[in-house]
């Protein structure tokens, strides 16, 4: 379903805030935009006064053409010193409101939820905040510029040459209504096109992105020759839409150069009728036709920002759609720090169904997870593992019923202290664009290197670390590819040891793992598992038989509980899991 345009009222409102802390600077560009009208202003009435001197018989002195020519080149030092300031401050000022508005969005998306990631391409985001933000600094600057600029010379052309010939000028400004009623149709056509091409470019992106960090999959299955076609086709696709936007700017412009002609067209004849009666004087004829002149240049002026117009007011429009993205979770306004204690947490009636697609997963949940307590969570694929353990760090918020740590309502805590209270190892590692060590330190960014040095020892990475070829300081190249699975799920234990949380969430932590690098990394988590309570999702049940105690999830909830041993010893699911028997095969 194609997407309507906002009205241009309400985006300029929703940019205004953007613009305000530099009113000041505006200010001044403004009346530095003033000054450079006056020499288009006073240039046609020199040249009135000399021509109507020269027929009326008035002699011209040398006096008085050194006094002309002198008031002109002040006037044309002082355009001079305007447009420098004009094209040195306005167009910084408009850096500072992209840098702004780029600020403003990035800390929304940080604050956005995984619902919309999960919906929304990385591409679409990237063009978002980065191509769609570059057109505003040039709109930020010459919007108020332009319009107030043409504002000026329309309202000083009007009265000079209404002062010249009322008649004349009537007719001359009759074009104008009819000029804009087809600039605006033709302007919101051309936007629409411009949106199309953002929404494209977007697409391609995200395309690129897929396709270039998917390297070694595209390489493995030799598709290199699917992926260009692929590529091409998007490409293609952005081409016609830039031909199509071309094709209405050209309408545009050429409807304004016809509009053009028939001003000068009525200038010309009416003018010329009107000396002919002798109804203007030959001077008044030549300052008119001067300001026709400087009167369509602004009009064409206008007609080439409006290209820029639109261009800014898409990328308003496309911000504007991500600050209107929804925060679904955040901090009540009574939150306050989580302070943990013992570690206990408790499900009480939780219901979740995820927002998106309405998918009920959890219902009626009611679990208590002991201080200390190793608890191993297992079950068939969407049996609500991971949802369970994504409701901790609120990383989705329960549909009803609430979770509670130590007996604080996670969400009448803050975010912040619930996140930093519970540590996570995922099967998926990623690791940040850096070295090793700004990898680990990501988990406490304050900490020392020796703090740094022990939670690599603590997880079993400081002797492949030192093996590396900077050692620390090791570039870890695009997610950590230079290094083994195994090698980077150490740092990322490492980085969970350095931030050292009561809770510890293990997803699938090893499923990935060759033989020699689980048993390394069992042995790793082991270690930053003693002592504090820890949820574990296993395929592999090796890796969850020694826990305290294991649950079994399925659709109807948690359908087994006990230990590995009285869990074998009752014979059902999870005895099935264990011995790898299909359900519902008989034995």
């Amino acid at each position: 379903m194609k997407q309507r345009s906002m009205p241009v009222g309400r985006l300029l409102r929703r940019f205004w805030p953007y613009m305000k802390p530099y009113s000041r600077t505006i200010a001044l560009d403004l009346f530095c935009a003033a000054l450079t009208c006056i020499c288009e202003i006073v240039l046609p009435l020199i040249m009135r006064y000399l021509t109507n001197s020269a027929v009326d018989g008035i002699p011209i002195t040398v006096e008085i053409l050194v006094q002309l020519g002198l008031l002109y080149l002040v006037l044309r030092l002082i355009d001079a010193a305007a447009q420098f300031f004009m094209a040195d401050m306005g167009h910084v000022m408009g850096v500072y409101v992209e840098t702004d508005m780029r600020r403003d969005a990035f800390a929304h998306l940080q604050r956005l939820s995984h619902t919309y990631y999960n919906n929304t391409k990385v591409g679409q985001i990237m063009g978002r905040i980065t191509n769609d933000l570059f057109d505003v600094t040039e709109f930020a600057h010459h919007c108020p510029e332009e319009f107030f600029i043409a504002g000026i010379k329309i309202l000083a052309s009007f009265i000079i040459l209404a002062g010249c010939s009322l008649p004349l000028t009537l007719l001359i400004f009759l074009c104008v209504p009819f000029m804009g009623v087809v600039a605006t149709h033709l302007n919101l056509k051309l936007r629409e096109r411009f949106r199309e091409q953002r929404v494209q470019i977007g697409e391609l992106n995200s395309q690129i992105e897929n396709s270039l960090l998917g390297q070694r999959v595209v390489k493995a299955f030799a598709a290199e020759e699917l992926e260009e076609e692929k590529f091409q086709q998007g490409n293609l696709d952005y081409q016609e839409i830039k031909k199509k936007g071309y094709i209405m700017m050209a309408a545009f412009q050429c409807s304004t150069r016809l509009f053009d002609g028939l001003m000068y067209l009525v200038a010309l004849v009416g003018g010329g009728w009107f000396l002919m009666e002798e109804l203007i004087d030959p001077g008044d004829l030549v300052a008119f036709m001067l300001y026709v002149s400087t009167l369509i240049a602004t009009i064409r002026r206008i007609v080439a920002f409006a290209e820029q117009f639109q261009r800014g007011m898409t990328g308003i429009e496309r911000f504007v759609e991500i600050m209107d993205s929804e925060v679904e979770i955040f901090d009540s306004p009574d939150a306050v720090p989580l302070r943990v204690g013992q570690g206990e947490i408790r499900f009480d009636h939780v219901y979740f169904e995820y927002p998106d697609d309405h998918n009920k997963v959890l219902h009626d949940l009611n679990l208590t997870i002991n201080p200390g307590e190793h608890i191993g969570l297992v079950g068939p694929s969407g049996g609500g593992k991971t949802t369970l353990c994504n409701l901790i760090p609120r990383f989705y918020e329960v549909t009803q019923g609430a979770i509670r740590i130590d007996g604080q309502d996670i969400r009448k805590v803050t975010l912040r202290s619930l996140r930093q209270s519970v540590g996570i190892v995922q099967q998926d590692v990623y690791l940040f664009s850096g070295s090793v060590y700004e990898n680990i330190a990501y988990g406490k960014p304050q900490a020392t290197r020796e703090e740094v040095i022990r939670a690599a020892k603590l997880a079993g990475a400081h002797e492949f670390i030192l093996a590396l070829k900077d050692g620390y300081d090791t570039y870890v190249g695009e997610r950590g590819v230079k290094l083994s699975g195994g090698q980077k799920q150490r740092i990322s234990i490492a980085r969970v040891f350095l931030k050292n949380p009561p809770i510890l969430i293990l997803d699938e932590a090893t499923s990935a793992l060759d033989n020699e690098s689980e048993i390394l990394v069992n042995e790793s988590l082991r270690q930053l598992a003693e002592g504090r309570t820890t949820l574990t999702i296993a395929h592999r049940l090796t890796t969850i038989k020694d826990a305290d105690r294991i649950l079994v999830l399925g659709e109807e909830g948690i359908q087994e509980e006990g230990t590995h041993q009285q869990l074998l010893d009752a014979k059902g699911i999870y005895w099935r899991l264990w011995n790898q028997i299909p359900t519902g095969q008989t034995l």
